[in-house]
């Protein structure tokens, strides 16, 4: 874990306001992954051929608040060197930006590319899946009181305004 640690500086200089991003993943169904140089996102569907409506149910309705998950790319390099392996955390968007609880506390509203997505306050922790993928010192990382802090798991986010968003462009904070 000391070795995880040892990026902390790194991830707490990502860019505050503005940022990029690196990696868009779609999962079509469970286990499956679809790197994207553009996608769209949707205010009812989420990320367009995305499995979120399917499998992430509340109360018998999909639960809007885990629509989209965003990553900083920062901490998932921390985690995993090989970037192949990086669409195995889960997430839909590896951004470089700083997605910490203090610059997007839940309520916070993002532009990613031409959308617009607002971060809630469901938690994104480490999971059973994430720990068989990364090992326990990872999980144990991101969901210490720091990691949690910084968000090192990520966020969750719903769509406010379909739009269209490629690699390359910003992550803004509204």
């Amino acid at each position: 874990m000391q070795q995880l640690d040892e990026n902390l500086e790194t991830i707490k200089q990502a860019p505050s306001s503005a940022g990029t991003i690196e990696l868009i993943v779609r999962r079509p169904q469970t286990g499956e992954r679809e790197i994207l140089e553009e996608a769209q996102l949707d205010t009812a569907e989420g990320l367009v051929g995305d499995n979120w409506k399917a499998r992430g149910y509340k109360k018998g309705e999909a639960n809007t608040d885990m629509q989209i998950n965003i990553m900083n790319v920062r901490a998932t390099a921390a985690i995993e060197k090989d970037q192949t392996r990086w669409p195995l955390a889960g997430d839909q968007f590896y951004v470089d930006f700083d997605i910490s609880k203090h610059n997007l506390p839940p309520g916070t509203r993002i532009q990613l590319g031409e959308a617009q997505l607002e971060v809630t306050a469901e938690p994104h922790l480490g999971c059973k899946k994430f720990s068989e993928r990364f090992g326990q010192d990872a999980t144990l990382w991101v969901n210490s009181d720091e990691g949690k802090a910084l968000n090192l798991r990520g966020i969750n986010a719903k769509v406010i305004q379909n739009g269209k968003v490629c690699v390359g462009d910003k992550i803004v904070k509204m």
